[in-house]
């Protein structure tokens, strides 16, 4: 994200074709990986959910990443860290580097209040399509990812003793508030959020296993002992939650709705009349999406923690001497996190593993 480097100094051919090798693998990756998720979610129906749009705001951003912005830092790169091109395209080039990188954690910020939502007020939540809510969080994501972003383009890197050989960002306050605002607020925030969301699963958990409990109890109740007059009335009336004689029509009430593992809240109901039967429910494909969320988030704390520490770093600690390896690794690292989350989604989400597979077998 606008790292730029500590000075142009000849480019080692060794280094040269490695980076070359490297950046043109890297971004091949990134496109095959993120296009594959986008194609998925748009056109299987098992992955339309609302939390894959927010996967797929996430993949448009490490996508526009490897197309506008890793061909011009490879090919600088390529010349030892020498930006030959104009300042004009420079600025573009860091102001794209800066708002794609912030897309993508304020993206996950946003799949992180998304998930508190469903898990804490799931009664307010829509499971079924994405609504306006969502619409505006992912709007908001790259809104304020360009506000972010925005300074750069409309001149801020035009300072009098610019090295036109360089290709950074030029002012060091414009480094803290960008780091500020891209990486070391949105990361507490969200973890905080998470450890909301992980909690509010903990307690369907046990509700699932209480309700499944008291399933099993009135299931073999049922099978020793005939029901007395008061609950045969009661079953005409109307069934209890996890009730034996529950009628056929409430399937999932004990816990299986179309062979979905699901669990409610039974004590809660929607404030508003006609909604008192309604139960908010999370199923078991859902709860496993959620855990893949965390895997996402580490992976891009581990790929990008580096880099910001160093970049702020040298913009708050003149005296401190970081050689340009440290740099040029850092950004590396953080760039070949945009090819991992389709990995992981490979890896833990049996919909996305079996989309991938099924495209894989077309072209093999």
């Amino acid at each position: 994200m606008g790292n730029g480097t500590a000075g142009p100094s000849p480019a080692a051919p060794g280094h040269s074709i490695a980076a070359l090798v490297l950046g043109i693998l890297l971004i091949l990756l990134i496109v095959g990986g993120n296009g594959l998720v986008c194609l998925s979610v748009c056109t299987e129906r098992a992955l339309k959910t609302t939390t894959n749009y927010f996967i797929v705001s996430l993949a448009v951003a490490d996508l526009l990443l490897a197309l506008l912005v890793l061909p011009l830092y490879v090919y600088s790169e390529f010349q030892g860290g020498v930006w030959s091109l104009s300042t004009v395209l420079c600025d573009a080039l860091m102001t794209m580097d800066v708002m794609l990188c912030t897309a993508s954690i304020f993206n996950l910020c946003a799949i992180s209040v998304d998930r508190f939502i469903a898990v804490q007020i799931p009664l307010n939540y829509n499971r079924r399509q994405i609504d306006l809510r969502q619409l505006i969080l992912i709007s908001t994501t790259w809104i304020l990812a360009f506000a972010v972003a925005s300074p750069v383009i409309f001149g801020l890197n035009n300072v009098p003793d610019r090295d036109p050989s360089l290709c950074q960002l030029e002012d060091d306050n414009y480094i803290v508030y960008s780091s500020i605002c891209s990486f070391f607020i949105p990361c507490p925030v969200m973890l905080v959020l998470y450890c909301g969301m992980f909690q509010g699963l903990k307690r369907w958990e046990e509700a699932r296993k209480a309700k499944l409990r008291g399933c099993i109890y009135g299931a073999n109740r049922k099978l020793y002992h005939p029901p007395t007059l008061m609950e045969r009335e009661q079953s005409r009336l109307g069934p209890p939650a996890c009730s034996p004689y529950a009628r056929a029509s409430l399937p999932g009430e004990c816990g299986m709705n179309n062979g979905i593992q699901t669990v409610s809240y039974p004590h809660l109901s929607y404030p508003h009349p006609g909604h008192g039967r309604k139960r908010a429910k999370i199923n078991g494909r859902e709860r496993k999406a959620m855990r893949v969320l965390p895997v996402v988030v580490g992976a891009f704390l581990f790929c990008w923690t580096p880099f910001f520490v160093v970049h702020i770093t040298r913009a708050l600690c003149k005296a401190c001497s970081i050689p340009p390896q440290v740099t040029s690794t850092v950004t590396w690292l953080g760039y070949v996190n945009s090819a991992l989350n389709p990995i992981i989604y490979t890896v833990f989400n049996a919909e996305f593993r079996n989309f991938f597979r099924k495209v894989l077998q077309l072209f093999c």
